[in-house]
């Protein structure tokens, strides 16, 4: 099991059952759970997902952009739902950094 740190402070677990289920459904990810990790501690901007989850966005590259998607269930407790890469980055509903 990882850990990465969101931007609020909690750590967000990331087991090897998850990370196997994510490479399944995406191949293009494979190799990449350094990659996944960091854009939990070092996104580019986290926006409000569904049912309460928060989506960390990486740039990588031109037009392209990683998505993790991860829960925040307690303070001190957290993981991560899935990833992906998309051309469409999703910038509604931001909540980090703030806009003030």
């Amino acid at each position: 099991m990882d850990v990465a740190f969101s931007v609020n402070g909690v750590p967000i677990r990331l087991t090897a059952e998850r990370w196997a289920h994510i490479v399944e459904a995406r191949d293009e990810l494979a190799g990449r759970m350094d990659e996944v990790l960091a854009a939990i501690e070092s996104p580019d901007w986290v926006t409000r997902g569904y049912h309460g989850a928060l989506v960390a966005w990486k740039g990588r590259g031109r037009k392209r952009y990683l998505a993790v998607i991860y829960r925040e269930v307690r303070k001190v407790d957290g993981f991560v739902v899935t990833a992906f890469i998309t051309s469409k980055p999703r910038k509604k509903n931001r909540i980090w950094p703030s806009r003030d």
